[in-house]
């Protein structure tokens, strides 16, 4: 029997447009199924006329203070200059500026191209740098912002308002994917819980996958309760939270930091353990796990557990379980064959009961949940699925 990861049998979506095989790797590595989707792409502005703009404006008239926003712009800024010649004049201005780094990436990228940050937060918050920087008098000083993709309008418009002369410099824009298909799939997927989470990896992808979402209320409702939001950073999670869908985060920005919180908020919040006629079953997104063994089941078998684990114990009439089935017409018999299609699967008759003129219902023993993992038996609300 092959190792169960802590992922396995859960689908995760992933919106990034860099890094995301790698993303996409470590989440497989712990068990799961991943569906590619990324909601924008990155335009290198190498050859645009308003970067080279603004470095020249850098060069005659140097700046004050320089605000690096990302480690990719600045390291594309400075491999612009060097392919433009510009590259030993740049660095000397910057060099003798006063370096304002948003997070730890772009520190790095700051360091390595041999020069040193006054300042860095370790939240990767604009906020955070507009508060540090407005605590100098700005009056008459000359910012160079490094952009992130998109205009930061909030930051530039308060420096000024201090008395700053800001210089933008655009290295890099999102746009929209060339091929929407896979996102609008992913979106669709969303709607009908077929994943369990998204992961985001830049507010500007978390931005562009609400805009190609719109108004479809179904998706906004399923990731406002089944369909967890991963986000990769607070910056990140600003356009989700402001469409009011919770997020969650992990302490540092990273990928790798990313990938142990989805491994472990994931199964915690979309999983249900329980505790069934003397078997330990754990229903985590298309598959379940009877005693530690996987059981892919389709998608109306596993519809039909869903709905029984959400009542553990409790009977579920006929009635509700063949609102489940895909087919309108299907009678009460349709039923009967999906669940004996279960059990047979499970490969214990005994974990789901019938109860004559009634239904079924789950073989719950309550009594046992204490041997279940620590915390698996999940309340009603946290269940992966929409029950009847």
């Amino acid at each position: 029997m092959s190792e169960i990861g802590p992922l396995t049998g859960y689908t995760i979506g992933i919106t990034a447009a860099r890094r995301r095989e790698e993303l996409g790797m470590a989440l497989e590595r712990r068990g799961a199924k991943i569906v590619y989707a990324p909601a924008i792409r990155i335009v290198p502005l190498a050859d645009d006329t308003d970067m080279l703009a603004a470095t020249r404006r850098c060069l005659a008239a140097p700046p004050d203070i320089v605000v690096v926003t990302t480690g990719i712009g600045f390291r594309g800024w400075m491999e612009a200059a060097d392919a433009w010649g510009l590259a030993t004049p740049l660095f000397e201005r910057l060099d003798a500026a006063t370096v304002v780094t948003r997070g730890p990436k772009a520190r790095g990228a700051v360091r390595a191209a041999g020069l040193t940050e006054a300042w860095s937060p370790e939240s990767e918050s604009s906020s955070e740098v507009l508060d540090y920087l407005l605590q100098m008098d700005l009056t008459g000083r000359r910012i160079a912002v490094q952009l992130h993709g998109e205009p930061v309008p909030d930051l530039v418009q308060s420096l000024c308002a201090a008395g700053a002369e800001i210089v933008e410099v655009p290295v890099y824009r999102w746009v929209p994917p060339e091929d929407i298909g896979p996102l609008h799939r992913l979106i669709a997927a969303v709607a009908t819980r077929q994943v369990d989470a998204v992961a985001f990896t830049s507010a500007p992808a978390a931005a562009s996958f609400l805009h190609a979402v719109g108004d479809q209320a179904d998706v906004l409702e399923a990731l406002r309760s089944n369909v967890l939001a991963c986000c990769v950073g607070p910056v990140t999670a600003i356009p989700l939270q402001r469409a009011d869908v919770p997020t969650i985060a992990p302490d540092r920005p990273r990928l790798g930091a990313l990938v142990r919180e989805i491994s472990s908020q994931v199964p915690a919040r979309c999983g249900r353990t329980l505790p069934v006629a003397g078997h330990t079953i754990d229903l985590r997104g298309h598959v379940v796990v009877v005693d530690g063994q996987v059981v892919p089941l389709g998608t109306t078998a596993m519809a039909l557990l869903r709905v029984l684990a959400h009542h553990p114990g409790r009977v579920v009439s006929r009635a509700a379980l063949l609102a489940q089935l895909p087919h309108d017409g299907q009678d009460e018999h349709a039923v009967e064959v999906a669940i004996g299609r279960i059990r047979v699967a499970l490969g214990d008759a005994r974990i789901i009961q019938t109860v004559v003129k009634r239904g079924y219902r789950l073989a719950y023993e309550p009594e046992r949940a204490g041997s279940c993992t620590p915390g698996a038996v999940a309340p009603l609300a946290s269940v992966g699925r929409p029950g009847p």
